[in-house]
Formats: C-alpha cells, sequence, structure tokens
C-alpha cells in the first residue's frame, strides 16, 4: 500500500487531513474530508506493507490521530530514510528531480503550501481546485514506486530477493491513477462551518472590549502592526516607532494589548545577549517554545540571534504598559487562523481579508490598502478577544510568563474579585462580606507578612508600606500579585484584597480575564479619617495616606470595573456585596459597558 496524505498544515495538534491518497491492488484511491472512510480503513487493514516518504514521522501520526480505529501495517517502509542510506537528501521533489522523475505535468507549481490553499478553495465551492488537489497528491504516491525502484538498483539488491522481476512504480502507479474520481461535489455543508465571532463571544463581555494587536517587529527601522479591535471592528495602521505604539496604544485606552512577539526570558537568563553568564546553561529557547514545538509548530527560540532585538523590544514595551495598569499577554495568532479556517502566515493578503471577513471582523481593511502585518495585527487582538472570554490556553512555567493560546474548549477558570481602594475607605470589610458567602480570601499584605516573618521583622503598617514600597521600585509587583494567588490556587471563587498598583490590576486581568472584576471602594476623606481614628485610636491617618503605596492607589479608578462609594454602614456594603454576587453566580458580569 502506497499512501499519502494532504492537511492543513504541518502541526499534527492543530491541523487536520484533508485528502488521503493510496494505491493497492492495481486500484488508486482517494479519501476526501468529510466522506466516508471504510474504504481506506478496509485496505489499510489487507495491507502487509505501507510505504510512504516521511510517514514514520508525518502521515501515520496523523493517521492514528484522525482515525483511532485505523489498522495500519506492522512493516512500514519510509523512502525517506532509505534514500539517505543511498545519499539522497531532501523533500520528495527534489529527490524525484535528482533522479530524473517527472510524474508532475501540469502541477509544477504545486506544492504542500499550495495544496493547502487549494483545499481551502474548494471550501469556498472550487471544485476544480479538490480536482488538482487530487492529482497532485496521486502524483506524489506515483512517484514513490519509482524512487522505490532506484533505491533497490542503488543497493544492487540480489535478483533472488523477488521470484519474479518487480517495479513498484507499477503498484504506486496503476492504469488510470492521474485521473481524479468522476463525480466530484462541492464540499458537505459541516465542512464549511467555521466558528463565527458573534457566536464564540455573543455571552460574554469580550464581545464588547477595547484590544490593541500588535505584529511588532525588531527594529523601529521597520514598520509594526498595529491594531484596535472595538468588539469586532478593526482599524488598523503601521507604526515605526516605541514612542508612537506607546501613544497610540494609551491613546486606545484599551481593556487589553496583545503582542505577537516573546515576552519573557527562558528562565535563568538575565539579558537577551549571547554573552549572558547563564547563556550555556539555560539556553535560549522558553518550555512554552518547546511544547509548540512538541505540537508540530516551526517556532523561533526567543533568543535566536536574529530574535533578540524582538524579545528585547517586546519586553520593554510591555512592561511600559503594565505600569500603567494596561494588560499585555503575549499572543500566538497561528492557532487563531486555525480556528476562522484562515491559512496560515505566507498564504497571502487576500486569504486573510477573506478570512477575518467570514469570522466577522469590519473595519479599514475592507476598503483601505493595508499591509500584511496590520492584518496579523488583527488576529493577533482576536486572541485578546478569546482570551478575555476565557477560550485560551496559556503555555509557560512559574518562572516564565505565558504565551497565549486560542482554545475553544478551555475549561473555566475562577472567577476572581479584587478590590481596591484608599486607606478607611472599606474595602476589607467589602472582601470579607465576599468571603462569609464562601470566597477564598487573600491579601498583598499576607505575602508581604510573610516576608517580615522571614526578616524577623515587626507586622506593622509602617513595615508593610516600606517593603511594599521597596517591592514595586524594585520591579517585583508582578512576582508580589503570583505570590498572592498562589495562596487560593484550586479555588473557583476568590476575593483579592488590597490592589494598591496599576500592575496589580493588569496581572489579573492577564491571568483570569474576563472572569476577574476589579471593585475600587471609595469613601470621602473626613468619613475614612474618622473611620481610621476608630479603629486605630491614633492620629497617624495624614502619616499614613503620605505614603509611596497608599499615593498611588488613586490610579487604580480609571482601572476599576466597577466603583463603590462607601459612605452609609455596613448593611449598604452587603447589599452592594450581594448584587455583586448574584451577577458571578448567574455569570452576568458586564465589565465593559456600552
Amino acid at each position: 500500500m502506497f499512501l499519502d496524505i494532504e492537511t492543513t498544515g504541518l502541526s499534527h495538534y492543530y491541523d487536520e487531513i484533508t485528502t488521503v491518497g493510496w494505491s493497492i491492488d492495481g486500484r488508486a484511491e482517494t479519501f476526501i474530508k468529510g466522506g466516508d472512510p471504510r474504504h481506506l480503513l478496509r485496505d489499510a487493514g489487507h495491507a502487509k506493507v505501507l510505504v510512504t516518504f516521511n510517514g514514520i514521522r508525518f502521515d501515520a501520526r496523523f493517521l492514528r490521530q484522525e482515525f483511532p480505529e485505523i489498522a495500519l501495517p506492522s512493516v512500514h517502509i519510509d523512502l525517506m530514510y532509505l534514500c539517505r542510506r543511498l545519499g539522497l537528501k531532501g523533500g520528495q521533489k527534489s529527490i524525484e528531480t535528482e533522479l530524473g522523475l517527472n510524474f508532475r505535468q501540469e502541477l509544477e507549481d504545486v506544492d504542500g503550501f499550495a495544496a493547502v490553499l487549494l483545499w481551502h478553495r474548494y471550501l469556498r465551492g472550487d471544485v476544480e481546485a479538490l480536482s488538482r488537489l487530487i492529482r497532485y497528491n496521486r502524483a506524489d504516491i506515483a512517484a514513490m514506486g519509482a524512487i522505490f525502484d532506484k533505491a533497490m538498483t542503488g543497493f544492487s539488491v540480489e535478483a533472488d530477493l523477488f521470484s519474479n522481476p518487480v517495479r513498484f512504480v507499477d503498484w504506486s502507479a496503476p492504469l488510470g491513477w492521474n485521473v481524479p474520481p468522476s463525480g466530484l461535489q462541492p464540499a458537505p455543508s459541516h465542512l464549511l462551518h467555521a466558528p463565527h465571532f458573534d457566536e464564540l463571544f455573543a455571552s460574554t463581555s469580550a464581545k464588547q472590549a477595547r484590544i490593541v494587536g500588535i505584529d511588532l517587529t525588531g527594529s523601529e527601522k521597520r514598520p509594526t502592526g498595529w491594531c484596535l479591535l472595538d468588539g469586532s471592528v478593526a482599524q488598523t495602521r503601521s507604526i515605526s516607532s516605541d514612542e508612537d505604539i506607546i501613544a497610540a496604544t494609551l491613546d486606545a485606552n484599551p481593556d487589553l494589548v496583545s503582542i505577537d512577539s516573546p515576552l519573557c526570558l527562558p528562565a535563568g537568563r538575565i539579558t537577551v545577549e549571547d554573552t549572558d553568564p547563564g547563556r550555556d546553561l539555560f539556553g535560549i529557547m522558553r518550555q512554552s517554545e518547546r511544547e509548540l514545538k512538541r505540537r508540530g509548530i516551526n517556532v523561533y527560540p526567543c533568543l535566536l540571534p536574529s530574535m533578540q532585538k524582538l524579545t528585547a523590544r517586546g519586553m520593554r514595551l510591555a512592561a511600559i504598559f503594565r505600569q500603567k495598569g494596561v494588560p499585555v499577554i503575549e499572543s500566538y495568532p497561528g492557532a487563531a487562523q486555525d480556528i476562522m479556517r484562515i491559512p496560515r502566515k505566507g498564504a497571502g493578503v487576500e486569504w486573510l481579508h477573506l478570512g477575518l471577513r467570514d469570522f466577522g471582523i469590519s473595519g479599514n481593511f475592507q476598503t483601505e490598502k493595508v499591509t500584511h502585518d496590520e492584518l496579523d495585527a488583527i488576529t493577533s487582538a482576536l486572541v485578546g478577544t478569546f482570551h478575555l472570554a476565557g477560550l485560551s490556553e496559556a503555555l509557560g512555567t512559574e518562572a516564565e510568563a505565558p504565551l497565549v493560546i486560542p482554545k475553544l474548549d478551555a475549561l473555566p477558570g475562577p472567577f476572581v474579585v479584587g478590590v481596591s481602594g484608599p486607606i478607611a475607605a472599606g474595602k476589607t470589610t467589602f472582601a470579607e462580606a465576599l468571603a462569609a458567602k464562601g470566597f477564598a480570601y487573600t491579601r498583598f499584605s499576607l505575602a508581604i507578612d510573610d516576608l517580615l516573618t522571614r526578616d524577623g521583622l515587626e507586622l506593622n503598617r509602617a513595615n508593610r508600606q516600606a517593603l511594599g514600597t521597596e517591592i514595586n521600585v524594585t520591579g517585583r509587583q508582578r512576582w508580589l500579585a503570583e505570590q498572592t494567588i498562589k495562596r487560593v490556587a484550586g479555588c473557583s471563587r476568590v476575593v483579592v484584597d488590597g490592589l494598591r498598583f496599576p500592575e496589580d490590576h493588569a496581572f489579573l486581568v492577564e491571568t483570569f480575564g474576563n472572569r476577574f472584576v476589579h471593585v475600587y471602594v471609595d469613601a470621602e476623606e473626613h468619613i475614612r479619617r474618622l473611620r481610621y481614628l476608630k479603629r486605630t485610636a491614633d492620629s497617624g491617618f495624614d502619616q499614613a495616606i503620605a505614603s509611596v503605596v497608599e499615593r498611588r492607589v488613586t490610579e487604580l479608578i480609571p482601572l476599576a470595573h466597577q466603583h463603590f462609594l462607601n459612605h452609609a454602614d455596613f448593611s449598604a456594603v452587603q447589599v452592594r456585596v450581594d448584587e455583586l454576587f448574584g451577577d458571578i453566580r448567574g455569570e452576568g458580569i458586564c465589565q465593559y459597558p456600552s
């Protein structure tokens, strides 16, 4: 059985089989996705030997994944390895050329990538594209027999190996091999269905989110693709300088920024340069990139020499945005393109246009000439929409910030309420009222207390504020947020008390998407002064609000999803908590009001 498959791409994790061709018993056969695979399963089960080119690593894995019940022959001859023993290297087509074989009349312009596009053209009504795809697939199979014959000759196989002379090309290219099946029909309806923006996000507040997508380049000399995705409406532009990227992004007032660029270093590395003392020990690749490799995605290591400037630039921009409270994720747009049934980058601008439009995205790209990078920025922004909607997967480790992948079957994460506000506004009262309803309670000061206890320092407000300030100014605020959340890992409902800096808001949105709600609790100063005096019986209110930590609390006001002016007694707090609890229980929270 000579066999070859065509797929939507190279990743066994994200891509799928489109056609399977095989030759056996003097017949050339084809299975088309959406059809009945019984004849494929029957012939595979009857075959004694399977012959492929690169099939051990590629075809067999896809076949077992797509058809778990398939019984492939136990003997598998992979011609790629056979050719290597003869010094013939490279892909099948280059070996055919070297051996002087030609089974591809009128198909010279078709390669594996073009085959992907032929499938997408078929899905959009072009039956002739399917016919051409089948002929291309069968040409691959026919040539395998001729390659096998050449290999056997090259090995000078003894004549008595076979009882009769064998020409494997007669097996791989039987009579009529290059004639596609008759009666090819348009793609069945179930193959045509692809997820739509409204369908995926209709029940989530992410549908209304404002997301900036950035397809970053490694240098300010090359324009970067930039997009503001407001709901399903995209406005794109090309921007060169960091200063202009920052200004445009902050002016857009986004709920999230999604950057197609590495945003962290491999654990143990401290710089992007090859002179880093940890270069030899920790390498140039992160675990997220290793995972993508395992999934069959060709991804560049973030500290490959050609990637170092891009990684440094992405990390620098992300840090600036997060310091201002703007959440930032590292995105992988390729997976989103798979979900939207768009061929991967390189297919051409027209395919991105078509795929984005079919997915339900509108904007200036429909009427204006925009760059490929701008269209990629739209896709990057869409990864942000998936993430806020909880339809994403985070690839990373505790020591490496995650790379975000769209994932339609992602399990919902916990609901998290973050409470911020000035001293004596009642934020802890609010948080404890939620804790009384079953929310797991954590607060930033607990992680700080752990550090103070370790160092033998008294647990008082002055020490907490001093250490909190030190952690923030030394760039460890994200670490503090991680330690705070670790205390309630595995809980389905969480309340986080005491957000103090914009970075806290950014981290929690990045981590929990639209299942995080930020409530800012406030009260007029004279009320807070009286509460403070009643609670502490001292006159240190002015000193407390003058600390660096407290002075920056007001920066959280424009970032909060909800505001609560707490001038009344506890009953008013309880009413507001009941309302919020009811919204969370019914999953009816709206964070992005229209």
